[in-house]
């Protein structure tokens, strides 16, 4: 078998390109030979991915997210898309951010029924350590066709400030 350059999708996820002229015998081999013969009688007309996921009901979701800075601000921008801006809570605590929501799905769906499952629901969270300081009585945060964009203006940490001195 001639070794070929991986996908972007077969690098992030781990997943394999199978060659469609491959026979069913050539791809078979990975499963112990009971568990092929079940395979094989309980799905022969069509093959389905499925992968297990173990989550705990208390495992949250981690937002993608992109963070840059303007001349007097940092952004962070997030693709949140199917939550109301109300179950969405963006705090800030010394030189973090931290986003928090949840995504609810509003159809039950029998798991048995599912062909892919990828997309997240329930809670998810994010924190950002900050690389310079702000001005967080002046941070702004939208949500607009999905995305989440948070603006922290920027501390002017160059200018020096002087104070009078009193004495008693």
């Amino acid at each position: 078998m001639l070794k070929t350059k991986k996908s972007f999708f077969e690098r992030v996820t781990g997943a394999t390109s199978i060659d469609p002229d491959m026979r069913q015998e050539q791809i078979m081999p990975i499963y112990a030979e009971e568990e092929t013969e079940m395979i094989m009688r309980s799905e022969p007309q069509r093959s389905v991915f499925v992968e297990e996921e173990n989550f705990s009901s208390d495992a949250e979701g981690q937002l993608t997210i992109d963070v840059y800075q303007t001349d007097n601000e940092i952004v962070i921008k997030s693709t949140i898309a199917g939550v109301k801006p109300e179950d969405l809570d963006v705090s800030i605590n010394n030189d973090m951010v931290t986003i928090k929501g949840e995504r609810k799905n509003e159809e039950v769906v029998n798991a048995d029924n599912y062909y892919y499952q990828e997309c997240y629901w329930g809670h998810f969270s994010r924190s950002v350590v900050l690389p310079v300081d702000i001005i967080s009585d002046k941070a702004e945060a939208s949500l607009k066709n999905g995305i989440l964009t948070i603006r922290l203006p920027k501390a002017d940490t160059t200018k020096t400030k002087r104070i009078q001195v009193r004495g008693f």
